[in-house]
Protein backbone atom coordinates (compact mmCIF):
# COMPACT_ATOMS: atom_id res chain seq x y z
CA UNK A 1 0.00 0.00 0.00
CA UNK A 2 2.71 2.52 0.91
CA UNK A 3 4.62 1.72 -2.28
CA UNK A 4 1.53 2.59 -4.29
CA UNK A 5 1.32 5.96 -2.53
CA UNK A 6 5.05 6.52 -3.08
CA UNK A 7 4.55 5.83 -6.80
CA UNK A 8 1.60 8.21 -6.91
CA UNK A 9 3.68 10.95 -5.30
CA UNK A 10 6.77 10.11 -7.34
CA UNK A 11 9.02 9.49 -4.34
CA UNK A 12 11.21 6.61 -3.24
CA UNK A 13 11.21 5.31 0.29
CA UNK A 14 14.45 7.13 1.05
CA UNK A 15 12.83 10.42 -0.01
CA UNK A 16 9.46 9.85 1.62
CA UNK A 17 8.48 12.43 4.24
CA UNK A 18 5.52 10.66 5.84
CA UNK A 19 3.56 7.43 5.77
CA UNK A 20 0.21 7.48 4.02
CA UNK A 21 -2.65 7.55 6.58
CA UNK A 22 -4.22 4.45 5.03
CA UNK A 23 -0.91 2.60 5.33
CA UNK A 24 -0.61 3.59 9.00
CA UNK A 25 -4.10 2.23 9.65
CA UNK A 26 -3.46 -1.03 7.81
CA UNK A 27 0.00 -1.59 9.32
CA UNK A 28 -1.33 -0.91 12.80
CA UNK A 29 -4.28 -3.27 12.42
CA UNK A 30 -2.66 -6.02 10.37
CA UNK A 31 0.81 -6.12 11.91
CA UNK A 32 1.37 -4.05 15.04
CA UNK A 33 -1.85 -4.92 16.86
CA UNK A 34 -1.12 -8.63 16.35
CA UNK A 35 2.46 -8.52 17.65
CA UNK A 36 3.12 -9.00 21.37
CA UNK A 37 5.42 -6.06 22.14
CA UNK A 38 5.11 -6.86 25.84
CA UNK A 39 6.91 -10.18 25.30
CA UNK A 40 9.60 -8.39 23.30
CA UNK A 41 10.07 -5.80 26.05
CA UNK A 42 10.20 -8.54 28.71
CA UNK A 43 13.06 -10.21 26.81
CA UNK A 44 15.20 -7.06 26.70
CA UNK A 45 18.08 -7.13 29.16
CA UNK A 46 17.75 -4.65 32.03
CA UNK A 47 19.48 -1.37 31.26
CA UNK A 48 19.94 -2.24 27.60
CA UNK A 49 19.74 0.12 24.67
CA UNK A 50 17.90 -1.07 21.58
CA UNK A 51 17.92 0.45 18.10
CA UNK A 52 15.23 0.18 15.44
CA UNK A 53 16.80 0.66 12.02
CA UNK A 54 15.41 1.12 8.54
CA UNK A 55 16.37 2.66 5.21
CA UNK A 56 14.04 5.66 5.52
CA UNK A 57 15.80 8.87 6.52
CA UNK A 58 12.96 10.35 8.58
CA UNK A 59 11.14 8.47 11.36
CA UNK A 60 7.80 9.92 10.21
CA UNK A 61 8.29 8.15 6.89
CA UNK A 62 8.93 4.74 8.39
CA UNK A 63 6.92 2.01 10.07
CA UNK A 64 9.54 1.92 12.85
CA UNK A 65 8.03 5.18 14.15
CA UNK A 66 4.77 3.34 14.79
CA UNK A 67 6.57 0.60 16.71
CA UNK A 68 8.67 3.12 18.64
CA UNK A 69 5.62 5.20 19.59
CA UNK A 70 3.81 2.14 20.88
CA UNK A 71 6.87 1.08 22.89
CA UNK A 72 6.97 4.57 24.40
CA UNK A 73 3.23 4.91 25.03
CA UNK A 74 2.44 1.42 26.28
CA UNK A 75 5.70 0.29 27.83
CA UNK A 76 7.29 3.55 28.96
CA UNK A 77 10.46 3.06 26.95
CA UNK A 78 12.37 6.19 26.00
CA UNK A 79 12.59 6.92 22.28
CA UNK A 80 15.25 9.05 20.67
CA UNK A 81 15.22 9.58 16.92
CA UNK A 82 18.67 9.92 15.41
CA UNK A 83 18.63 11.96 12.23
CA UNK A 84 21.40 12.55 9.73
CA UNK A 85 22.72 16.08 9.50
Amino acid sequence: MQYREDDRQGVGKRNREALAPEDVTRYTGEVLDLFDLGALVADLPDGSVTALLCVERDPEACHRSLVAERLRAEHGLPVTNIRPV
